[in-house]
Order: C-alpha cells, then sequence, then structure tokens
C-alpha cells in the first residue's frame, strides 16, 4: 500500500492528482509529493525499519511508488565512515564521511533518486524514460533502463567527461550530445518533454525522483544511532539534495523516530558555478544565474531549479556556505584520498575543500559532530587530476636500479 495523497505546490498548497506533472498551473511553483504521515506513523517504527534490507526500499512508506519497486533493490545503504584521519589534519573531533561513492549500480547519489523516478515511471505506464544530466544521472538513468527493459535518451553537454560518457553508453542508451552547457540542455529537453511522451526523471517525473534524494539523510541518521549530525555539507548543483536533506530530517521527526533536530546544513559549490553561495553569502532570495565555469562539471548548473529552496535549508538551519577553486577541488581529492583512502569525483572535492575553509574560519566549531557529503566517484573524472598528481618513478628492471630510487626517497 502506497501513502501519497497527491501532489501540491511547494508555494501555493494546491493539490495535484498523483500524475507526471512538476509546476503548478496557478502560481507556476513547483510539485511536490504530499504524504499521509499519521498512516505512515502506524505503521513505521526503529524495529521495523532495522528488520528490512539494507536498501533504499527500507524506508518504502516514505517513497512515492504504489507497488513493488523494478529497480534499486541494491542501491543505498552506502557506508558512514568515521574519518579519524581527516579530523586529525582538519583539527577537528568527530568528522563522518558519507559515501556514495559506492553506490549501486554506478557509483554515485544519483542511484537513489533514479530508483525512484524509473519505478514511479513504470507505473505510470511509461515505456521510455530520458533525463538532461551533467553525468552522473545519465550513467544511472541509463543503466536502470537497461535493467527495467525500458528504451532511454540521455541528454549531456558535449564537453562531459569521457569517463561519465563511457559509463553511459555502456548501458546502450541513445546519448544525445548537446553543443552547449546543463541549461541549454535542460531547456532542449523541456521542450522535447511536451512534445514526447517520455518520463523526463528530472522534468516531468521530477517530483518523485526528487524524493529518493531524503534516503541518504534517513541512513545517515540510523547510522548515526538515530541521531542527526550537528553540521553537514552538502555540494549543491540543483539544489535538489539540500532540500530533501531537510525534508528527510523534518520527517524522521514527525513520526517520532527523532527528537530534536539542531543541524546546521552547509552549502558547497564550485567558484565558477556559485549562484545559490553568492545568494546566501549576499543574504538575498534571488538566485541569479551563471554561466559555470568550474572542473565541478556535475555541480555545473548555472540556473538551478531547486536553487531558492537551497537557499532557504541553508539560510533556516543557521548555516552557511562557500565555494572552492579549481586548485581547492583538486587538493579536496587529493585530502580525501590521502588521508581516508576514498577517492572522490570533483563534487567531492568541493564539498572536501569548503568543509575545511569552514573549518578553519571557525564557521564550523571543531568539538560537534560534522557530516562531509560524497556523492560520486572519482575514477568518473581522471581529467581533472591530469598534470596535478605525481607520476610512476621509471626504473630499470633490476634491483640496482630500484635501491637507488629507495635512497634517494
Amino acid at each position: 500500500m502506497g501513502y501519497v495523497r497527491g501532489l501540491k505546490c511547494r508555494e501555493c498548497e494546491r493539490k495535484y492528482p498523483a500524475e507526471p506533472l512538476y509546476v503548478c498551473e496557478y502560481c507556476f511553483g513547483p510539485l511536490e509529493v504530499d504524504y499521509d504521515y499519521e498512516g505512515i506513523k502506524n505503521v513505521l517504527s526503529r524495529d521495523v525499519l532495522t528488520s528490512r534490507a539494507e536498501n533504499i526500499w527500507r524506508y518504502r512508506e516514505l517513497l512515492p511508488i504504489d507497488g513493488n519497486p523494478i529497480v534499486g533493490l541494491q542501491s543505498g545503504w552506502t557506508p558512514l565512515i568515521r574519518a579519524d584521519n581527516l579530523a586529525g589534519e582538519l583539527g577537528v573531533k568527530e568528522l563522518y564521511v558519507k559515501d556514495d561513492s559506492v553506490c549501486h549500480p554506478t557509483l554515485s547519489f544519483k542511484d537513489r533518486v533514479v530508483s525512484v523516478a524509473i519505478s514511479k515511471a513504470a507505473e505510470f505506464g511509461f515505456d521510455t524514460v530520458a533525463c538532461a544530466s551533467t553525468g552522473n544521472l545519465a550513467n544511472s538513468v541509463s543503466a536502470q533502463a537497461a535493467k527495467a527493459k525500458m528504451k532511454c535518451f540521455v541528454f549531456i553537454p558535449a564537453d562531459l567527461e569521457s569517463g561519465k560518457i563511457i559509463a553511459a553508453i555502456i548501458y546502450g542508451p541513445n546519448v544525445v550530445a548537446v553543443e552547449g552547457n546543463y541549461d541549454e540542455v535542460n531547456r532542449l529537453c523541456t521542450e522535447i518533454t511536451n512534445k514526447h511522451k517520455w518520463a523526463f526523471v528530472n522534468i516531468n517525473i521530477r517530483p518523485y525522483y526528487a524524493e529518493g534524494s531524503k534516503t541518504y539523510i534517513y541512513e545517515i541518521i540510523e547510522q548515526l544511532g538515530w541521531k542527526v549530525p550537528q553540521h553537514i555539507v552538502v555540494p549543491v548543483a540543483g539544489g535538489s539534495l539540500i532540500s530533501k536533506i531537510r525534508k528527510g530530517m523534518v520527517e524522521f521527526q514527525k513520526l517520532g523516530l527523532i527528537k530534536n533536530i539542531d543541524t546546521k546544513i552547509y552549502a558547497a559549490q564550485g567558484q565558477g558555478c556559485a549562484p545559490v553561495v553568492t545568494a546566501i553569502k549576499q543574504k538575498s532570495e534571488i538566485i541569479k544565474p551563471v554561466k559555470p565555469r568550474t572542473i565541478a562539471k556535475s555541480l555545473a548548473i548555472g540556473n538551478p531549479a531547486d536553487g531558492y529552496y537551497a537557499y532557504k535549508t541553508v539560510t533556516d538551519s543557521g548555516g552557511w556556505a562557500d565555494e572552492a577553486t579549481d586548485d581547492e577541488i583538486v587538493e579536496g581529492i587529493k585530502l580525501l584520498a590521502r588521508t581516508e583512502g576514498i577517492f572522490t569525483e570533483t563534487a567531492g572535492g568541493v564539498t572536501v575543500a569548503v568543509a575545511k575553509k569552514l573549518i578553519e574560519q571557525g564557521v564550523i566549531p571543531k568539538d560537534e559532530s560534522i557530516v562531509i557529503c560524497i556523492t560520486g566517484n572519482g575514477l568518473k573524472t581522471q581529467e581533472a587530476l591530469a598534470g596535478r598528481i605525481r607520476q610512476p618513478v621509471k626504473i630499470k628492471p633490476n634491483i640496482d636500479s630500484f635501491e637507488k630510487i629507495v635512497h634517494e626517497k
């Protein structure tokens, strides 16, 4: 049994049926899923949750599908790592890394949201799924569409990292490389949505797709022993993840699974594409679009769909925001790899670099619990490290040659 009442506008709260809709026809605000929380409270408890399989569907009452999921049965429940080595480097007491660089099947956070979106698209009767993507979403949609035996189109900027292009093509979708940035790709896809009866996971299926983000914070809370972290640093692209992290905490509190929420939430973006960070620093609710110029291409959305809600999430929590230069992003990637053995993509480099800045500035206290969000795998963005890491030492195939380099070290 599902617990979805329908959709409602996030601005005027007008109600809509649970259909492939995403914009309010009255105020043009975005739609989101409306749940029967009283009904959920009667069936969901800590004991019920901990008895279930360790994947995103352990939270199925809080996800917007009516029947059984068709994908994502191995997605989610990624490690929350006590990062003591990194904590030592940053001079903090209690630091964790939520590591979605190992999420199944395509090594990114997007496997959560796509599992929900494709399962819902199938319930709606769509036979074709599609997306506009900066890379990770294209990978996940391609893989999970293959698993679901659905037709698939993914639209990407033509200058995307080669690792992410290969990681989409391998699953056999129709990959369309558009000569433009993500915002231009997304505008094109919106036009296509109006003409073709396809399930665009981040357009007409977006209200359902976005709900998968909540599983990220649900897991963190469970893995911390049913506690929220005092501080959490989140990478921001379209703004959905950071706002759903807050929604997930509020839902757990509403259901009686946790008591208090005292978490401060921090937004992290690349310096060349930081519209949300700029708005937060200027204390302005207006998110001014920018043209992306950053190596963190998975965050390179100059006109974020949920930018305003990301701004509200951070400011309402009492958090803050900062940005990272390309050099700082690379150093963040290297720092996490060197201290914790985790190879993150550029988005994770942003999060680590911003967390480091905020700690050094005294914005994040050193004696309180901190979670850093890592959302994708570094094998997908190796170009960012070209010329920025040490090269192998070459030797002759004999012991004397080896001993020579040992003595030089």
